[in-house]
């Protein structure tokens, strides 16, 4: 059996605490009104302190789309069928998704990695083969995950931050696509935070009333399948998705190779909050891009004191909200290193009296 990548079980770098002081201090001396640039202003400096650089940058970034099937797909749980998760990765290659679209605006490499679907995928470019099976297993009956393929995906999602690494990222957006998976990451958080379904799940793809009373009653027999641990990795293999795994095998992967995450929205968040759980430091390395209109997304947000940056009732996935967030990051960056102080610029600061 594979064991786990080594940053889930050895500390990760910490908060540079001089470079935070320093970026504090040169944005006292901006010419501004302190503290007027708001969030901008934080994100410069935890960029700082992160990346141990009194000009911090979050370019290049790498965008990791990990897809995968669901065996609880079987309990129809998802409005649409489940081949769309294999039609959606030749999407991406195409570049006639969501996030393709993004990425080439933003000039972000983009990858997919398959982890395994129901459907056949041809060999496509700029998609990764890396199947761990056809689908998981159905939630609602069995273990999702074996603890091997459990393994696999973390391990993949470790490659992913690895790759990051070596072409010089410096800041990672993860991305999910499979047809169910906001049923899986419902019931992971259900377990991790000791919700009912009924709070945390929603539409997912588009489901009706109806649909989502279908998907809490399966999420509920997968709770009490499951029982009372909550373990980050044992709730994972329990419940989780091999994206979903794989998405918190590249957050905790990047952070420990001091690459800065952009999380996107519920999937991802879900995801981060298992390597939180797991290692309370990955918090200091996370960004919050937005909040997405699925109902879980809050309660995970508050679980993990985040802030998102925007608010635009999104829920496609894919990495699209981080995407769209990213401006921003290259804007505080840009404020933070380029702007004059008030002494290079001659203009009078304020009076301290």
């Amino acid at each position: 059996m594979p064991s786990l990548p080594l940053c889930w079980s050895q500390p990760l770098p910490e908060l540079d605490t001089h470079t935070t002081e320093l970026a504090t201090e040169r944005q006292g001396m901006l010419t501004k009104p302190r503290g007027s640039l708001g969030q901008l202003e934080q994100l410069a400096i935890q960029l700082a302190g992160l990346q141990r650089c009194e000009q911090p940058t979050v370019d290049p970034v790498r965008i990791t789309v990990f897809a995968g099937d669901h065996g609880v797909c079987a309990e129809g749980v998802s409005a649409f069928p489940q081949e769309v998760t294999a039609q959606m990765i030749a999407n991406f290659a195409s570049g006639g998704a969501a996030i393709s679209v993004l990425a080439r605006e933003l000039g972000a490499t983009l990858e997919v990695v398959n982890l395994g679907t129901v459907g056949a995928v041809p060999d496509l470019p700029g998609v990764r083969d890396e199947q761990i099976a056809p689908a998981t297993a159905n939630l609602a009956v069995t273990e999702a995950m074996t603890d091997a393929q459990l393994h696999a995906a973390l391990s993949s999602g470790d490659a992913a931050a690895e790759r990051a690494a070596q072409a010089g990222c410096r800041l990672f957006i993860g991305g999910d696509m499979g047809i169910g998976n906001t049923t899986s990451a419902a019931a992971v958080a259900c377990a991790l935070l000791d919700e009912g379904a009924e709070k945390l799940a929603g539409p997912g793809t588009g489901l009706d009333t109806a649909g989502v009373a279908k998907k809490c009653e399966v999420i509920g027999r997968a709770l009490a399948r499951h029982g009372a641990s909550r373990d980050p990795l044992a709730v994972l293999a329990s419940l989780g998705g091999f994206e979903i795994a794989a998405l918190a095998g590249a957050i905790m992967g990047s952070a420990a190779r001091g690459i800065p995450v952009l999380v996107d929205g519920f999937i991802v968040s879900v995801a981060a909050l298992v390597g939180v759980l797991r290692q309370p430091e990955l918090r200091h390395w996370l960004i919050f891009a937005h909040r997405s209109a699925e109902p879980g997304h809050r309660a995970v947000l508050e679980a993990l004191d985040a802030k998102p940056l925007l608010d635009l009732g999104m829920r496609l996935g894919e990495g699209s909200g981080a995407a769209v967030a990213l401006p921003l990051l290259r804007s505080a960056c840009a404020l933070h290193n380029r702007m004059a102080s008030f002494a290079d610029a001659g203009v009078t600061d304020r009076d301290e009296d």
